[in-house]
């Protein structure tokens, strides 16, 4: 499962969904459902929001719930 920060990270920056969402070329809805948790955004647009806010994949997303192999 993948964890997001990106709420936190649009409330530093002081920018709303609609405003991400229109950066990276996506949905407000889509901003949404990525917070939530209810999907997991493609690396592409991992890498367009991480741009945005000049941060590291690591800042904005991490595994929960990874076993050891």
């Amino acid at each position: 499962m993948l964890k997001s920060h990106l709420k936190e990270y649009r409330a530093k920056f002081n920018m709303n969904q609609s405003e991400l969402a229109d950066r990276v070329g996506v949905t407000r809805q889509t901003i949404g459902f990525i917070e939530k948790g209810t999907i997991s955004p493609s690396i592409t647009l991992v890498l367009k929001i991480c741009r945005v806010f000049q941060c590291q994949v690591e800042d904005l997303f991490e595994l929960e719930d990874v076993e050891d192999e």
